[in-house]
């Protein structure tokens, strides 16, 4: 199916009708509530919903998973009240929303990651919830939020904890750990529906666990059979997907199954990707293997004027817009080899390395153990001491540390010099900064916005190295969310099974500590992978580097960029100065530091220019006299 997928969900009442009935033009598909008034009011795919009933008891799976009607009915029987709804779902491998309509109540959530999210808004006097924030200020008549539009400058998607913000005013995002329930009345009400784990497993008791979570992920993407592509870039996240696709296709043996992997090459010549790639694809004889010729892989920022129309997909600005040619590439090479799903590595650096802000931890829980780490590290990256001693002695909490954020906002960054070295932050998280052609009224929204998320928000753990790895885990999925609403508006759905529920929980309960060893590289994927991935793939442990690739698109597109900034809709709305952009573009960035901002902004902009083809409903719709 092509054109945006989306759903609603109605109260089981009569105002819920009523709401209903102001959503129907632009709906293709309808699910009643056992009373027969509308539960579930959108667009989507067949085999998108499973419905599972038990008298008076429905469950619906909207997403990635393999329970058939018949499994979820026997789970539907067992629910007691709309308390029971997380228990009788335990267990259930994939990435999906679950909804649930019991005795008149309905409860909805998401997914950790925020791969799966919903949104809810006043509609015609009652409360409805949608996975897509579009959707309902379309139908509110919604105006995006000034201050939220600002704070996309900074990165979007937005950091922890903007994250929980809707860039639609009067649209409320729904927090991805907790859920909805909403009762007859439309009244509504938030509970906590998912805990992060406490990272106290040893990496070697972890990994069982990471290989059965990530093996039930996998098989949740292709037990539908038929022909599955994957991002075969050459590391060791998407080359262990690649492997474990095809060792669930050979176990399962699931109707017309195919595996066909992607791998395009980097400009620079020093980039070993490709050769890795190419390895591993050796080892995949049952596979078919695309590595796209230079004029069937765009560069970054291409075919820009293509984008300012009705095209853009996302119901939020995203920096996706720096792919945009290359997702229609994608799209066109999967889906002619005949594909359904696109599975990506997003996740993997997220689980299984850690991030400078464990070391914080590490040094006050088991201190010969951390300074021995930072020796090892210090040497063979050269921090300054001195600068280091000062991350780690750092003793602000989290409140106090968006405080000082939203302080230095404007402050000058880190040097990007290549020849300069600082140590890394062990803070909360990184503290972006505005970009240097953001106006005076931006930044000061954004320091108001992080103002007032400095006096109540919380850690999404005490640690700072598990909070810097959920805060990371949960941009990589709406990253995912974004790239799944561009490619399945042309038949290519994305799935990143390192993203689903059961993949974190099993990861972030190895210690922080442990998810990297100084000399092994991730030590906890690799060895769940063992026996899967051959030992010569796993024993890789460089990375992919691509400033080569940012220079030559930057050369090649930069007259299509300077014009799409010259009388910008970010500039109408004071947020950017045209003139600064165009200076910053014209310039010399010796490396991509100097505009690391670019694709945020050029993401606003193009998510705005596209604001208006989106309000009208479509043509194909759900005839006015339909439940």
């Amino acid at each position: 199916m092509s054109g945006d997928v989306w759903f609603t969900i109605l109260p089981d009442g009569e105002s819920g009708v009523a709401a209903a009935r102001l959503l129907r033009p632009w709906a293709t598909e309808t699910i009643a509530h056992h009373s027969g008034r509308p539960w579930l009011l959108g667009s989507w795919p067949d085999g998108l919903v499973t419905v599972g009933a038990a008298g008076a008891r429905r469950v619906a799976v909207i997403g990635r998973c393999p329970v058939t009607v018949e499994a979820l009915s026997a789970r539907a029987r067992r629910l007691r009240d709309i308390a029971d709804v997380e228990a009788v779902a335990h267990g259930l491998p994939g990435s999906f929303h679950l909804i649930a309509s019991v005795d008149g109540s309905v409860r909805a959530r998401g997914t950790a990651s925020g791969v799966r999210r919903l949104f809810h808004a006043r509609v015609g006097g009652v409360t409805v919830a949608a996975d897509r924030s579009d959707r309902l200020a379309a139908v509110t008549g919604a105006a995006p939020d000034e201050r939220l539009l600002a704070a996309h400058l900074l990165a979007s998607p937005l950091p922890y904890p903007l994250d929980d913000r809707c860039v639609w005013q009067g649209v409320e995002a729904l927090p991805s750990f907790d859920s909805l329930l909403i009762d007859a009345d439309g009244r509504v009400r938030t509970q906590r529906w998912w805990t992060p784990p406490e990272p106290q497993r040893p990496w070697r008791e972890g990994v069982p666990a990471v290989r059965a979570a990530l093996t039930a992920a996998v098989g949740a993407c292709t037990a539908d059979g038929g022909t599955v592509s994957a991002e075969l870039s050459g590391g060791l996240d998407s080359t262990s997907l690649c492997f474990l696709t095809a060792h669930e296709q050979e176990r399962t043996r699931p109707a017309g199954a195919k595996l066909v992997t992607l791998g395009w090459r980097s400009l620079d010549p020093e980039n070993d990707d490709a050769a890795w790639a190419a390895r591993a694809a050796a080892r995949l004889p049952g596979s078919e293997h695309v590595t796209p010729a230079p004029d069937q892989w765009p560069l970054w920022y291409s075919d820009l004027p293509a984008l300012t129309g009705d095209a853009v997909p996302t119901d939020e600005p995203g920096p996706w817009v720096r792919d945009g040619a290359r997702m229609a590439a994608l799209c066109r090479l999967m889906t002619g080899r005949g594909s359904r799903l696109h599975l990506m590595g997003g996740g993997g650096d997220e689980l299984f390395s850690t991030f400078p802000s464990h070391l914080h931890d590490h040094v006050r829980r088991h201190p010969l153990a951390a300074y021995a780490r930072i020796r090892t590290q210090r040497a063979s990256q050269h921090w300054p001491l001195g600068q280091l001693l000062r991350q780690l002695a750092d003793r602000r909490t989290f409140g106090q540390w968006l405080a000082a954020w939203a302080q230095g906002l404007t402050a000058a960054g880190p040097s990007s010099s290549a020849l300069v070295r600082g140590a890394p932050s062990t803070a909360w998280g990184v503290e972006s900064r505005m970009p240097p052609w953001a106006t005076r009224d931006a930044a000061a929204a954004v320091r108001s916005l992080l103002r007032e998320a400095a006096e109540s928000a919380e850690p999404l753990a005490p640690q700072r190295g598990q909070h810097t790895a959920l805060a990371c885990v949960r941009t990589g999925g709406r990253g995912l969310r974004q790239l799944d609403q561009v490619t399945s508006r042309r038949g290519l759905g994305q799935a990143a099974p390192y993203l689903d529920d059961q993949v974190i929980e099993a990861a972030l309960a190895i210690r922080v500590a442990e998810r990297s060893t100084p000399g092994r590289y991730k030590p906890v994927l690799a060895e769940a992978m063992r026996g899967i991935v051959p030992d010569d793939v796993l024993r890789r442990h460089t990375k992919g580097e691509y400033s080569t690739d940012f220079h030559v698109s930057l050369r090649h597109n930069r007259a299509d960029l300077v014009e799409l900034f010259d009388g910008s809709r970010l500039g109408r709305a004071g947020l950017i100065d045209d003139a600064a952009v165009r200076a910053s573009l014209l310039g010399v960035h010796p490396t991509p530091e100097g505009l690391r901002s670019l694709s945020s902004s050029l993401g606003s902009e193009i998510w705005l220019r596209a604001r208006p083809a989106h309000i009208r409903p479509p043509s194909t719709a759900i005839t006015e006299g339909a439940p």
